[in-house]
């Protein structure tokens, strides 16, 4: 799971990850985490996710990181956005109104690089790092970050020997235990979703649950 990796499947156009709609659990359960409308959120690995101008179009200002210049720059082609871009540290910051992306990795973010982020949404984030790399994440995320109180997650689980990741298979214990510092863990939808992807039955899956997480501080 070096960066080369991601960069490859960006540049080969292999983005199955990649949702057109905008994601269901964002739309249903964003407004139960009660996060004021203004306040800044922060979507790592944002690909060129739309669930970013969904977020924008409920009031509030999104802060992306994404390490694939070509997904940043669909991105803002895509949805006919024009960005004003401009270097920022380690980063590349692509910029319109209400909404920024900074273009690197995500392992070189700094605290000051996300100053007024008091809420996050991660639908692919967790689950596109192997087991070795979530606890590093995790805890370069707290360190970056300790002013959000509200996380929204979306994560899969499934038996990790009948496939492959990426995506990766991620347990209700392992998000527990990795986010043990987190006041509140509540699981707010779980559900076998393997008959809507037909893809991941043929990688060989016999089962495939979805779940969505409200974490507040």
């Amino acid at each position: 799971m070096q960066a080369d990796f991601w960069l490859e499947r960006w540049g080969q156009n292999q983005i199955g990850f990649h949702e057109e709609e905008i994601n269901s659990h964002l739309q249903k359960f964003w407004s139960d985490l009660k996060v004021p409308s203004g306040s800044k959120i922060f979507v790592p690995l944002c690909g060129k996710s739309s669930d970013m101008l969904w977020l924008l179009s409920q009031g509030y200002q999104v802060l992306g990181v994404e390490l694939s210049p070509l997904a940043v720059k669909s991105f803002f082609a895509e949805n006919n956005l024009e960005a004003q871009v401009t270097d920022c540290g380690a980063f590349q910051q692509w910029e319109t109104e209400g909404l920024s992306i900074l273009q690197g990795n995500f392992f070189d973010l700094a605290s000051e690089d996300l100053l007024g982020c008091s809420a996050c949404y991660d639908r692919a984030s967790l689950i596109a790092l192997p087991i070795e790399m979530r606890q590093q994440y995790v805890q370069h995320l707290r360190a970056i970050v300790p002013t959000i109180n509200h996380t929204l997650l979306v994560t899969l689980e499934y038996d990790q020997g009948e496939m492959q990741g990426p995506p990766f298979s991620v347990t209700e214990s392992e998000v527990r235990k990795l986010f043990s510092a987190v006041g509140n863990i509540e699981c707010l939808f779980r559900e076998d979703i393997l008959e809507q992807n037909e893809q991941f039955k043929q990688r060989g899956l016999t089962g495939l649950t979805e779940r969505a997480y409200w974490l507040s501080a």
